[in-house]
């Protein structure tokens, strides 16, 4: 690749970084003003749905503030301690991220709703809890809005639908705030009907009712947050159609007889390896191997940016002796180059 186009995909991946930043900056300072005023609602009003809610934002709160750790961890350049990058540390984070959404919203008002069903609870003046749900609501919607503002861009780019961005992106900090910002908006119309329900009937179940609903769904986020982190952290390729693209463009070069084996890995938002092994020509001499290992990576590069580094590997096809010949040392098989 050249160096204008390395500079120019480098400030673009710096772009769409800022971008998620941005939106994650925009979801916390949201879930952090939201989660007081819950408090404060929920201990007047006496809902264990508003305490709930309050436990859900200082949840996600807590969660942003992991993804904005897991961006600048996934940043940091590769070095010798760390040759493929930190993009991992991205993925722990968010993982973490997801296990405080578990505890510290999901299991909090499980147990809350559970508690008021089994005790009993006398429901308080409701207002001030409305007041504090509608302002929520509107803040909660600013920020969905960032987030799906980002992932249709990035989902247009793509050329897919929103829908199967959102599920196959490996860029979970997006996909976190999409989701945990949706279960709030659902939580919140949840905790508003538990308040309805125990002011129009003078009962507590209710509420507790509500609760527990909230919790179901904090832990459901949870759970997809989770599952999808750890398939990152333990290893997940490129798309199906992205992986024929690529071996269609190594088989496209005209000293190429087959690709034996290719092996994809995605290793951030925007960073990707690609391994194969290549069955070349027999004519071809190591001089024709090695350029066209070059010309072929720099190909991938150009077309799928996100592919940060290729390694080929030529290797004899089926029925070929790969052993060297008379007068061959096997040290001047032809090596193929790593970008």
């Amino acid at each position: 690749m050249s160096e204008q186009a390395e500079q120019a995909g480098q400030a673009e991946r710096q772009e769409r970084g800022g971008e998620s930043t941005f939106t994650v900056i925009v979801a916390a300072v949201a879930n952090l003003g939201i989660a007081v005023a819950k408090a404060v609602a929920g201990v007047i009003s006496g809902s264990s749905a508003m305490l709930s809610e309050a436990a859900h934002s200082v949840a996600d709160t807590v969660t942003e503030l992991m993804l904005l750790v897991s961006l600048k961890a996934g940043e940091r350049p590769a070095d010798e301690e760390h040759p493929l990058g930190y993009g991992g540390a991205r993925y722990i984070w968010a993982l973490l991220a997801s296990v405080a959404t578990f505890v510290g919203g999901g299991v909090f008002a499980v147990y809350d709703g559970i508690h008021t069903l089994t005790h009993g609870q006398e429901p308080g003046d409701p207002l001030i809890s409305y007041l504090v749900l509608g302002v929520a609501f509107l803040l909660e919607g600013y920020s969905l809005r960032t987030g799906l503002k980002q992932a249709r861009g990035e989902a247009d780019r793509f050329g897919v639908h929103l829908k199967r961005y959102l599920r196959h992106t490996p860029d979970t900090a997006v996909k976190a705030v999409v989701m945990e910002d949706s279960a709030a908006l659902a939580g919140l119309v949840l905790a508003a009907a538990g308040l309805l329900g125990g002011q129009l009937t003078g009962s507590g179940v209710w509420d507790g009712v509500a609760s527990l609903c909230i919790g179901v769904l904090l832990v459901y986020v949870a759970w997809v947050l989770g599952h999808a982190n750890s398939e990152l952290l333990i290893g997940r390729p490129l798309p199906a159609r992205m992986r024929a693209a690529v071996r269609a463009e190594l088989l496209a070069d005209p000293h190429v007889v087959d690709v034996l084996e290719l092996t994809t890995l995605l290793q951030g938002p925007e960073e990707a390896l690609v391994a194969a092994k290549v069955d070349f020509r027999d004519v071809s001499s190591a001089a024709d191997i090695e350029r066209a290992c070059d010309r072929m990576a720099r190909r991938l590069q150009e077309r799928f940016p996100a592919i940060r580094r290729v390694y080929l590997d030529p290797t004899p096809g089926p029925g070929q002796d790969p052993t060297p010949g008379p007068g061959q040392d096997p040290q001047d098989s032809p090596a193929a180059p790593s970008r």
